[in-house]
């Protein structure tokens, strides 16, 4: 196995869903869910496959429609 599709089966392991859903709550699930994609969408800036306004932007979108509150930025509160 090449370091490239080593490096894309940790990615997809470490994103696998392996929460137990059933005793949940739907808030519970809308914060793990959040929490999930937010990971998915750290790894993307941090390696390069997305930049920092697109990040923000995903993030801010994901957030409204999932009804999450997130800090402003720093450009944000200028």
């Amino acid at each position: 196995m090449d370091c490239k599709t080593h490096e894309m089966n940790n990615l997809f392991l470490k994103f696998t869903p392996t929460t137990d859903w059933s005793h949940m709550t739907h808030d519970e699930q809308q914060r793990a869910l959040f929490k999930k994609q937010k990971e998915l969408l750290d790894e993307f800036l941090f390696r390069g496959a997305i930049d920092r306004r697109q990040y923000e932007k995903s993030l801010t979108c994901m957030a409204e429609k999932m009804g999450i509150q997130i800090p402003l930025t720093h450009e944000e509160t200028k």
